[in-house]
């Protein structure tokens, strides 16, 4: 982003050299300094300037210039510039009318030449004006602009891609914002507005309703790898497959990370997570996956996000990854870390809301929206704790529908806690959605009491479930066993009256993390008996590597 512009005006080239000299001496820094010869060569500076919408911040001229005096010259600027701190540079025997261009012309200050020592005589002023100017400056944001709707299921899909993928992204509701206009982006080049929602980039070009691919391409996201081997894959990019990914490298496996959405997994959601060690205060899920992932990156893990693992295949050594885009790697070892999925509710009218008021998860990008509303939270284990909380801090009341008694079976006291130290949040136990109602975007909600077996109709604008998890598998085929839910089995789970799983080739049992495919592991949620908690997610892709190691040492 350009810096704001001081721009000085005197037709006497030394005045304006020593002006120039000393306005860049102190303000170069944080001000673009720009000089005229003239009043009419200024006007014409600042026309330029506001076309390609720079911000002035101070007007410093002289009062005795042909053509036009200081006054005209600052009362023409006004209307050009209004908000621009105006300055005169006068004689002592201009002073009267330096003071009557302060109440006629809105002059906010006059200067005697010669002004030095500048330290004393000239910067105290400008500093007292650079500083009012800087408090009311709101600098044009430069980055990427997101426009839609709230309830547009595709503008929710792209507010959680670019949250995840920790791209910054100005988000513009065109129903709450009065002052269209001012967003020219919306309309193409022959008048005709665009068809949201409609991606604006720093550099000017547009995107609408794009696709996360093309967005990934368009800001250098990496989705294809750089050779076709390595050592170690891992598929997923949460907390497990990321410590996997750490760890591998950092002890010289060439290892690659594929990675269906943005590497943090569901962890990378969470809005706050108190009880990993190391952090006493806490920190973000995303904070830890970006973390996590500078990290990885630093140890020369390729990680390419979003890409998407659609079969998995094995020749001989080889363990052959097929992507969705049609291309391919393979590898001698392979990491399975895909995690789970949030269930869905499975009651009527949840599909046709699904990201228009009914949303899984991932409440983070939503809790300021829901500002002064009340927020329905389904579930009652960690991730439903840590959103509440969230919301709370926006929301006008937070509600938190739980089929039991109490959260004591389910919920880490440190979140029940503080879920009772938080005013605005209430739980409902015994409570189920059993209906979503809406037209276009969530409208109400149908509850259902399990004790009494009655039901009341409550309007509703957003609720956000989180009840438990399934793996997603399917797309693996025969490949891996899996218990009855798709989770999938390792280790001594693979085991059956102390037998190895039929056509395993090795004369030893299946390591630990490992499945009935040699050389293929799993960690995280996914894996079957996995402890759903971001710490051992991360100590599981640790441990794999010592695994994958012990393996690699045999076929190598």
């Amino acid at each position: 982003m350009a810096k704001p512009v001081l721009l000085t005006v005197d037709d006497d080239p030394d005045v304006l050299q020593a002006v120039e000299r000393d306005l860049r001496s102190r303000y170069s820094n944080r001000f673009r300094i720009l000089r005229a010869a003239s009043a009419n060569e200024a006007l014409g500076t600042l026309e330029r300037l506001k076309s390609r919408n720079d911000a002035v911040a101070l007007l410093l001229a002289d009062q005795r210039m042909p053509e036009l005096d200081g006054v005209g010259f600052l009362t023409q600027a006004t209307d050009i510039f209004p908000s621009a701190k105006r300055a005169l540079l006068t004689a002592y025997a201009d002073t009267n009318a330096a003071i009557e261009a302060i109440n006629s012309a809105r002059v906010h200050y006059f200067l005697l030449k010669p002004w030095d020592p500048p330290d004393q005589n000239l910067y105290p002023a400008l500093d007292d004006m650079l500083n009012e100017w800087m408090d009311s400056y709101h600098p044009p944001y430069e980055g990427i602009q997101l426009f839609g709707t709230r309830w547009s299921p595709k503008a929710y899909e792209l507010r959680m891609f670019l949250a995840q993928n920790h791209l910054p992204y100005q988000w513009v509701d065109v129903e709450q914002t009065s002052a269209l206009e001012s967003y020219p982006a919306l309309k193409k080049a022959d008048g005709i507005s665009e068809t949201l929602p409609l991606i604006v980039f720093p550099d000017g070009s547009k995107l609408s309703e794009p696709s996360t691919a093309a967005i990934a391409q368009k800001m250098g996201l990496r989705t294809r790898a750089d050779v076709d081997f390595y050592d170690l894959a891992i598929i997923g990019g949460g907390p497990a497959g990321l410590a996997a990914a750490v760890y591998g490298a950092s002890e010289g496996l060439r290892t690659v990370m594929i990675e269906r959405e943005a590497p943090g997994g569901q962890a990378g959601l969470s809005s706050r997570i108190e009880n990993y060690l190391g952090f006493p205060a806490g920190l973000s899920g995303r904070d830890l996956a970006r973390r996590a992932v500078v990290q990885a990156t630093r140890f020369g893990v390729e990680i390419l996000s979003p890409q998407e693992a659609r079969s998995v295949r094995v020749e001989g050594p080889y363990r052959i990854i097929e992507m969705a885009d049609g291309s391919r790697v393979s590898c001698h070892a392979l990491l399975l870390a895909t995690g789970v999925q949030w269930r869905n509710l499975g009651v009527p009218g949840e599909d046709r809301l699904r990201g228009a008021g009914v949303y899984y998860g991932g409440g983070v990008t939503e809790a300021i929206a829901c500002k002064g509303e009340t927020v329905y939270v389904v579930g009652g284990a960690n991730s439903a704790g840590q959103a509440a909380i969230n919301f709370a801090a926006h929301a006008q009341k937070v509600i938190l529908l739980i089929r039991r008694e109490s959260l004591a079976a389910t919920m880490s006291q440190y979140l029940i806690d503080q879920i009772g130290k938080t005013p605005n949040i209430e739980i409902w136990p015994h409570t189920e959605v059993a209906e979503i109602h809406g037209d276009q975007h969530l409208e109400a909600i149908s509850l259902l009491c399990t004790t009494t077996n009655t039901t009341q109709r409550v309007p509703a604008r957003s609720l956000f479930i989180y009840i438990g998890a399934l793996p997603r598998t399917d797309w693996l085929g025969d490949l891996v066993l899996r218990d009855d839910r798709g989770f999938i089995l390792s280790g001594q789970d693979l085991l059956r009256e102390g037998r190895r799983p039929a056509g395993w080739p090795l004369d030893r049992d299946p390591s630990l993390l490992e499945t009935n495919v040699p050389g293929v592991f799993v960690v995280g949620d996914v894996r079957h008996g996995s402890v759903k908690r971001v710490a051992s997610g991360v100590g599981e892709g640790a441990v794999a590597i010592q695994f994958v190691h012990q393996y690699l040492a045999k076929v190598s």
